[in-house]
């Protein structure tokens, strides 16, 4: 492991309840505090304080900053990727407009608890071997599911399913993100009818919902 791997890493692995408390006290506060201030001014300082630890607690637990985003985005891809295999052990509806629909409003759901630090964390956060390794396992999961549903539902109309399914997993992540991220979002209701009839629309040759 590199000096610039380490510097990502959390320097202690909880094994006490409390340990884990004081470790989600850091990350929580993190998270306001980032949300608050940006991360240019979202200092190590400022985190302790808001956990209401000192600062030599902290750096117990992470070495910097950006271990502590990075430890964020890693939870935040945790949980989405969670709700949605949840999702998938569902009965699943009979219409590929409705299935779509579940899936645009988790991606929405999954972005709505705090979109300025979900901005913070995907535009600055460093990246580092296994956060990027995660993320590419999880777009693959997107990807083969889109692809197989493309391919034997039938209400899909397209002709090549590898290069639709990546549009479909690209356009929701994308679109998702960045407007309800905007200093103006737009309403998630809107958002999600929208994105589900254009969507729908594409991979069904303009059929209705």
């Amino acid at each position: 492991m590199t000096a610039g791997q380490r510097r990502l890493k959390p320097r202690k692995q909880p094994r006490q309840v409390r340990a884990e408390l004081t470790r989600q006290r850091i990350l929580t506060a993190a998270a306001h505090v980032f949300g608050e201030y940006g991360y240019a001014a979202g200092t190590t300082n400022r985190i302790a304080e808001q956990a209401r630890i000192s600062i030599g607690s902290l750096y117990q637990y992470y070495p910097n900053k950006d271990a502590i985003l990075v430890e964020l985005l890693t939870r935040h891809l945790d949980a989405g990727m969670a709700d949605w295999k949840r999702r998938l052990a569902e009965e699943r509806p009979d219409s590929l407009g409705d299935i779509l629909r579940g899936h645009v409003r988790a991606a929405i759901e999954n972005h709505r608890d705090d979109p300025h630090l979900l901005r913070i964390m995907f535009e600055q956060a460093p990246r580092s071997p296994e956060l990027l390794e995660k993320a590419a396992r999880h777009g693959q999961e997107h990807l083969a599911y889109c692809q197989e549903l493309l391919e034997n539902h039938p209400q899909a109309r397209v002709e090549d399913t590898y290069v639709a399914a990546r549009l479909m997993v690209s356009t929701v992540e994308l679109v998702v993100h960045h407007l309800i991220a905007e200093p103006d979002p737009i309403d998630v209701t809107r958002l999600e009818n929208e994105l589900v009839t254009m969507l729908t629309r594409y991979v069904t040759g303009g059929g209705g919902l």
